[in-house]
């Protein structure tokens, strides 16, 4: 059995990854796991750094939170 740490979590983000879990008795830890797994860990180029893997993760974050400029404005605003 590995070595255990507490996080500092609210309420609620706790109630959203409750809601997450395959079964009733899954741990948080491997909850996390799987969750961190949906992050690619390369391609056929190789392995992504893990700086890379959390800006992919922000990047994605972005474009589902609209945080993100039409190409078309960027091309506007570079004259192309």
């Amino acid at each position: 059995m590995g070595v255990y740490t507490t996080i500092q979590i609210s309420q609620e983000t706790r109630e959203k990854l409750a809601k997450l879990k395959a079964y009733g008795r899954e741990s948080y830890d491997e909850l996390l796991n799987e969750l961190i797994e949906l992050v690619p860990a390369g391609d056929e180029e190789g392995k992504y750094t893990d700086d890379f893997r959390a800006g992919l993760l922000r990047a994605r974050l972005d474009l589902i939170r609209g945080r993100t400029i039409p190409l078309s404005q960027v091309k506007k605003s570079l004259g192309l």
